[in-house]
């Protein structure tokens, strides 16, 4: 027998090992790529979180209250807290608030003596020239308190906080 055929049998084993290893390795380079989401794909599936409004809605008018009296009184800010209470809370709420906060050593706003970390204001809806919320409050350990909202169609001004 020649060795010649045994050459080319060795160089034909040789070519098909190559030629599997190398379909192999693509088809584990294929799998993980399908596997693992490229980088913007997963950042591209997160939504960004949006805030809309409008000046002229009562409701609006309330979460945006909410939204910047927290602020405000999270960053120890009691002039900016202040004149937003003068801005969105009709003048009666305000007096009213008052005398809650001497009776109960806390603020009438969120109804507690510590500030919340979170905050949603949900409408509840609208009827009588008033508009209706409940603003939630998550505190925190987690616990969430609830706040009843009304404010008036007409002037846009908060006109009723009650627990």
């Amino acid at each position: 027998m020649s060795k010649r055929p045994a050459k080319r049998t060795a160089l034909a084993l040789a070519t098909a090992a190559t030629a599997a290893a190398a379909a192999l390795s693509l088809t584990f380079v294929t799998h993980a790529s399908a596997a693992a989401p490229a980088p913007h794909t997963a950042q591209a599936a997160t939504a960004l979180p949006s805030v809309s409004g409008s000046p002229e809605g009562a409701f609006t008018r309330i979460a945006d209250f909410y939204g910047s009296y927290i602020d405000a009184v999270y960053d120890g800010d009691g002039k900016t807290a202040d004149q937003l209470r003068a801005f969105y809370l009709s003048k009666p709420l305000q007096l009213e608030l008052k005398q809650w906060e001497e009776t109960n050593h806390a603020n009438g706003v969120l109804r507690a003596q510590n500030v919340p970390l979170q905050w949603k204001v949900a409408s509840t809806g609208s009827g009588t020239g008033k508009t209706a919320a409940t603003v939630t409050l998550t505190w925190g350990g987690g616990d969430t308190t609830e706040i009843h909202v009304q404010a008036d169609l007409k002037t846009r001004k908060i006109t009723s906080i009650k627990d």
